[in-house]
């Protein structure tokens, strides 16, 4: 049960980014895979990286069935570690299509399926969103799994007393990457951030002013994916639980979805955990399976 735990192989891509920042893919290419064969490229949430369970269960299910996976890491994660001055956030799609160009210019024939994980979920569905009929030639489908559409809520959810033991761990990461940043570049001003503080004021006094946004509320608004899935014109599926404690299984509803993208939702799951009976015949990680028939189909 636990051989996920085990990084598989795979190779480092660096791509270079317009402003000198770089980020880490790591890629895992299956024996007699051909160019002309699909590409999955996931995009893990916060705080994650190359190295997060669900995206190392996904590389060893997707092996056997000829497939290249990607695990990508956003600026400062994972094998790209200290290869980013700036920080990674919930709005930088413009980083994941860079990367995604990066690959196509080197196997253009080769179909991209892109996954996102939780916050990575939120930004694969901005991406899409953005690009709107641009998307077709880069990327073949799109699929977002717990993501928050609508990033104040999450906050609002996240800050909630009962939600405390996530959000302290989110925030023990954050501020350590911080600290980290600051002593790797010398040129970046020293700072000093409390043991304790709500995901919101982080945003409030250090996200926001340091990725040229006017307050954590802007950032919120500019960056929710809620006001761009109605431009996505590629096939998508969105997936939901109602037990999520960190993303409302509501948070889409009364909003007109395209013909193209799909909104499911379970009743469990929590946020990202999608756990089943293996006597259910889908495996103990049910959310692996579901994955690989959207991708296959």
């Amino acid at each position: 049960m636990f051989s996920f735990l085990f990084d598989p192989p795979s190779e480092q891509k660096v791509v270079l980014l317009p402003d000198g920042d770089r980020v880490s893919l790591e890629i895992t290419t299956p024996k007699g895979w051909k160019e002309t064969d699909p590409t999955v490229l996931m995009v893990h949430g916060l705080c994650g990286s190359h190295k997060s369970p669900y995206l190392i269960r996904m590389v060893k299910r997707l092996e056997p069935l000829g497939i290249r996976s990607v695990r990508y890491n956003m600026r400062g994660c994972g094998s790209g570690r200290g290869l980013s001055k700036q920080i990674y956030h919930s709005g930088r799609s413009e980083d994941v299509f860079e990367a995604i160009k990066a690959l196509k210019k080197e196997q253009p024939e080769s179909p991209i399926i892109l996954i996102g994980f939780s916050l990575g979920g939120n930004i694969v569905l901005k991406l899409a969103g953005e690009l709107n009929d641009i998307a077709t030639p880069f990327i073949d489908k799109v699929i977002a799994v717990s993501p928050p559409v609508d990033l104040y809520s999450s906050v609002l959810l996240i800050g909630d007393p009962i939600n405390a033991i996530y959000e302290k761990y989110f925030y023990r990461l954050l501020r350590a990457d911080v600290h980290y940043r600051h002593r790797k570049f010398r040129d970046l001003p020293r700072v000093k951030l409390p043991r304790n503080l709500k995901i919101y004021e982080f945003d409030q006094i250090y996200t926001a002013p340091v990725c040229g946004f006017q307050s954590a509320d802007d950032y919120y608004n500019k960056c929710s994916s809620i006001h761009l899935i109605g431009d996505i014109v590629i096939p998508c599926k969105i997936l939901l639980a109602e037990d999520d404690p960190i993303v409302s299984s509501a948070s889409l509803d009364g909003h007109i979805l395209p013909a193209n993208v799909s909104l499911f939702k379970t009743k469990k799951g929590g946020h990202m955990g999608y756990l089943a009976s293996p006597k259910g015949g889908k495996g103990f990680y049910w959310l692996d399976s579901i994955l690989l028939d959207w991708i296959t189909e």
